[in-house]
């Protein structure tokens, strides 16, 4: 069977020389006779795997010296309880910004561990748009923003000024995308399931300065600074995600850094919102000026339209177009390794359908 385009919001796409060149080194990883998944991650191999792909990362965002990157487990999950218990000192007050279901959970989990402000929020038009950002609360001890909506298909075109308030990340679904000045941030995170590598690793890049703020009572393996100082390996790392991690960086490089991802990824975009613009069937739901170049939601006018264009859309190869229940209809997740191809034949098959559905819509 042929290979489908799969537009998964994640686990999503990985490149296919990836997959070819993972396959090819499954059973000797360049002559140590062992898989990645098999050897020690206290061994030399290993070590050079995880410090080839920090060395990658800090080369494509730029990262100053004084930030530490970190490959943890747990997903963005896991970092909505760990950055309260890192950065938010008992007694103390954060910023959270509701852009998204993923936002709002945030926050939620935060709630646990202090006072969360809820500065802004987008939730009274179903996450369709950014809300306006207002400056950092008076007692924040950081400005918590999620970049990209996978759910609702929206994104940040600008960051919020925040000054001495360390503005905190969640970047999983859009993290080397484009082109990304690392210094506005205290700390970011991102699940790598979408444009990173396989689920099960999570970046964290996270200055200095910010670290050893832990509350007393933090689990030891929710340490940033115990993470830090062990290099991400204090306990056995997630070994073949990050050799996975360690490829797809490569292949960015290999392909013209993020400065040239950007433009492949406005141009996948364009072409699928230039159809939705002009279709007659079928509706983008995000607000235009808010639209994420990594995950489109649109909707067709009724549910039994959209299982009846997903029906005929994976028999022809192209799956996970489900939209997700918030929004319903459809929803095309388009990160780096979708190819433009993938996109093209889409906007094929939509106009397809529209042909034989529009009439009296």
């Amino acid at each position: 069977m042929s290979r489908v385009f799969n537009f998964s919001p994640g686990p999503s796409v990985l490149p296919e020389s990836v997959l070819k060149k993972a396959a090819a080194q499954m059973l000797d990883y360049e002559g140590s006779g062992q898989s990645v998944m098999e050897m020690s991650h206290r061994s030399a191999v290993f070590e050079k795997i995880i410090g080839d792909a920090e060395s990658l990362l800090r080369e494509l965002l730029d990262i100053p010296a004084h930030y530490k990157v970190l490959f943890l487990q747990g997903g963005a999950y896991l970092q909505f309880a760990m950055v309260p218990l890192n950065l938010l000192p008992e007694g103390g007050e954060a910023d959270y910004i509701e852009s998204g279901v993923w936002a709002a959970k945030a926050a939620d989990e935060a709630e646990k561990y202090g006072a969360i402000h809820r500065a802004a929020s987008s939730k009274d038009t179903n996450y369709s748009r950014i809300p306006p950002l207002p400056p950092p609360s008076a007692r924040a001890a950081y400005y918590h923003i999620t970049t990209n909506n996978t759910i609702c298909g929206t994104r940040y075109t600008s960051l919020p000024e925040t000054g001495g308030v360390p503005l905190v990340a969640d970047m999983s679904s859009n993290i080397l995308s484009q082109p990304l000045d690392i210094r506005r941030f205290g700390l970011v995170y991102a699940g790598a399931q979408k444009n990173l590598g396989p689920a099960g690793t999570t970046i964290v890049i996270v200055r200095e300065d910010l670290l050893g703020r832990h509350r007393p009572l933090t689990p030891t393996m929710l340490r940033y600074d115990i993470h830090a100082e062990n290099r991400s390996l204090y306990n056995t790392p997630p070994c073949y995600g990050i050799y996975i991690i360690m490829l797809v960086l490569q292949d960015i490089k290999n392909r013209g850094g993020l400065a040239a991802a950007y433009e492949r990824n406005k141009e996948k975009a364009a072409i699928l919102y230039d159809f939705l613009d002009r279709s007659k069937l079928f509706r983008g739901t995000a607000r235009k000026e808010d639209r994420s170049l990594m995950n489109i939601p649109f909707v067709l006018p009724g549910e039994d339209l959209s299982a009846a264009f997903l029906k005929e859309a994976e028999a022809k190869g192209f799956v996970n177009l489900k939209g997700h229940r918030l929004v319903g209809g459809l929803r095309a997740s388009i990160y780096n390794a979708m190819p433009a191809e993938g996109v093209k034949k889409l906007v094929e098959l939509l106009e397809d359908f529209e042909a034989r559905h529009a009439q009296g819509a």
